[in-house]
């Protein structure tokens, strides 16, 4: 006997490829959002990043030795990085998200590639993202990035 849900066989598959933890379409706002904002990467459009960024915003970056803070340094070096590189792209695996209400966090592993003035890079790492809904929306209010070797 076949159940309906009212899920697609797509919805389903997407599911699985992405877990997530508390309320699903939260869930799947706060991935999307990341990956829109990595889109914004790729296409070398820091304003379109900047759209997903709370002007609370705070980072602990790779190679960052303190913490950075604020929108406005964020967008600026998002503005420098797409300055000189191209054909990034990035790839999520394992992400898991959680949603608490209008505070989400999203843990994940990544793998990247592309070209800084033109030398070939990788890399791979681990990363935490918060957001936070205001106004319907999920905005990124901190960053935390660890490259692994």
């Amino acid at each position: 006997m076949a159940i309906k849900t009212g899920f697609t066989v797509a919805a389903c598959m997407l599911m699985l490829a992405f877990p997530t933890l508390g309320a699903g379409a939260a869930a799947e706002e706060v991935r999307a959002t990341l990956i829109a904002m990595w889109d914004a990467i790729e296409r070398g459009d820091a304003d379109a990043y900047a759209q997903h960024i709370h002007p609370d915003f705070t980072r602990f970056g790779e190679n960052d030795p303190y913490l950075a803070e604020g929108k406005e340094s964020e967008v600026g070096s998002i503005r420098r990085y797409v300055g000189r590189a191209t054909n990034v792209h990035t790839e999520m695996h394992q992400p898991r998200v959680t949603v608490r209400e209008d505070v989400a966090w999203i843990v994940y592993y990544w793998t990247d590639s592309g070209e800084v003035e033109g030398e070939r890079f990788s890399s791979r790492g681990k990363s935490t993202r918060i957001f936070v809904r205001e106004d319907g929306k999920w905005l990124c209010i901190h960053g935390h990035y660890t490259a692994v070797p």
